[in-house]
């Protein structure tokens, strides 16, 4: 009996997991760049003694469907559309090294070019501009800006960003929609080395390759095989009274 149990309550469990994961999809519809996020689930027997024969469902990571989004033309000097194996590099919060396809990059208050509240890196770290400058970007990530003050002034140029090439599958998905490159026998990871013959597309914007359509019906789907693993622990339970309720009679 109690293998229905152990079959039923992780597939329940990891529906809620895997429902998530659409959520967050259905929230990134309009996310420039995003890739849609697939969870990946396996059958796996479970560990302790006397527990050979009882199955349980476990998350294996989560998987991107690397498929292009649309490109739309939008003439902003910041957005940019990037090849299709390339990446952003971005630093992260704890002052690491994480990609990105996003292409909507801002200029904050000091200067700072950052692209989804996160600062971009380039050549020697984070990227920054004169603040109120007008700035422009070329294709092959080159920064170039012109200053609004003091006359007319020539484009200099001020850095380029970071951009880096990896093949799908060979980065690895984060919960919060960036991609890291996969940890050394260490358990440490390496900044991914800049490639120079990657190049963007000013003035055009990926947009997130998401179906809101298919997003929505994988949220039904998951909910109603919540219902039934719920249900078949339900039936499970109703089972075993009955079997307790014929013991009882034949003693």
């Amino acid at each position: 009996m109690d293998r229905m149990l152990y079959t039923a309550m992780s597939g329940a469990s990891q529906s809620l997991d895997q429902q998530a994961v659409v959520a967050n999809n259905l929230a990134n519809v309009v996310t420039p760049g995003f890739r849609s996020q697939l969870a990946q689930m396996q059958a796996v027997p479970v560990a302790g003694e006397g527990l050979p024969t009882r199955v349980a469902v476990s998350a294996t990571g989560i998987g991107v469907d690397w498929s292009q989004g649309p490109v739309t033309r939008t003439d902003r000097n910041l957005d940019v559309a990037l090849d299709v194996n390339g990446l952003l590099a971005v630093q992260t919060s704890d002052g690491g090294e994480a990609y990105t396809r996003r292409g909507d990059l801002q200029v904050d208050g000091a200067g700072n070019v950052t692209v989804g509240g996160r600062p971009v890196i380039g050549d020697g770290g984070p990227v920054s501009v004169p603040p109120g400058s007008e700035v422009s970007i070329g294709s092959d990530g080159t920064l170039s800006v012109r200053e609004q003050t003091g006359g007319a002034k020539g484009l200099a140029q001020v850095g380029r960003l970071k951009l880096v090439s990896a093949l799908p599958g060979t980065v690895e998905a984060g919960s919060d929609g960036l991609f890291r490159a996969p940890p050394g026998p260490d358990g440490t990871r390496q900044p991914l080395p800049a490639d120079d013959a990657m190049r963007l597309s000013p003035g055009n914007l990926e947009g997130s390759n998401i179906s809101p359509t298919s997003a929505m019906v994988a949220m039904i789907d998951n909910s109603r095989r919540y219902e039934m693993q719920m249900k078949v622990i339900s039936d499970a339970d109703d089972n075993a009274k009955n079997a307790n309720s014929l013991l009882s009679l034949q003693g």
